[in-house]
């Protein structure tokens, strides 16, 4: 196991870009998060099993070879039922376009998104590409094709 960073080392940089004045950067909240906040720069009402897209007022150039995963924010969902709707959104590493996010609201009042308002979550990771292979067998395992709940509750 290769020791953790320092707070001064960094694995990558990744460049935003402003595209609203009320634009709050992301940012991550404590040393060793995974994810940077992601905060609204619009003011967004979003009924109870309505959506919307937020805007966050930010573009952004990912490094090559690494994407973006756009995730819930824990707290949002526990309290309001509000979370991203295609979680994790995946941001290419060639999109240059405004950061947006869709959130749900899935409980059972009207939710409030106000500027500046911690929505969302921003990971970023590595990808790997893969070849596409076409077989005719694909070997056996323990498994198989058992899924969906084949394992039991």
């Amino acid at each position: 196991m290769t020791p953790r960073k320092n707070e001064t080392e960094r694995d990558v940089t990744v460049r935003f870009k402003r595209l609203s004045p009320q634009a709050v950067p992301p940012a991550y909240a404590h040393a060793g998060d995974a994810g940077m906040d992601l905060c609204a720069c619009e003011a967004v009402r979003i009924e109870p099993g309505r959506r919307a897209l937020v805007r966050t007022g930010w573009a952004v150039a990912l490094p090559p070879g690494c994407e973006g995963q756009v995730r819930p924010r824990s707290g949002l969902a526990l309290k309001y039922g509000v979370t991203v709707l295609n979680a994790p959104g995946t941001i290419d590493e060639g999109y240059r376009g405004e950061l947006g996010v869709i959130l749900i609201n899935l409980g059972e009042a009207a939710f409030s998104v106000e500027p500046g308002m911690r929505i969302a979550q921003l990971v970023i990771a590595s990808v790997a590409r893969a070849g596409v292979e076409i077989a005719e067998d694909l070997g056996e395992t323990a498994r198989g094709a058992g899924g969906f709940g084949s394992t039991g509750v």
